[in-house]
């Protein structure tokens, strides 16, 4: 995972309607690519055979993408901020 999993999952944390991909690329300061990428690694959906951690999803709102943090990701979230876990 990159640098940028921990401050996703702890922002979305925040906001558990969930938060617009524009409006995360804003309060995270990165480019809606670098966000989709880190999405595709920590989401739910399988790159090749291997299944994602299933940490965020995001669902369609109207036009617009929702990311929200699953039980899955508070459960991540919880164990990052333990040392050593």
């Amino acid at each position: 995972m990159s640098g940028l999993t921990e401050p996703l999952l702890a922002l979305l944390a925040e906001h558990p309607d969930g938060l617009s991909l524009p409006r995360v690329c804003k309060r995270l300061g990165v480019r809606m690519s670098v966000l989709l990428r880190e999405l595709a690694w920590i989401g739910e959906d399988a790159i090749g055979d291997t299944p994602g951690p299933g940490w965020v999803r995001v669902n369609a709102n109207g036009e617009t993408q929702v990311a929200t943090i699953t039980a899955r990701g508070h459960a991540r979230l919880g164990r990052a901020s333990v040392p050593n876990a």
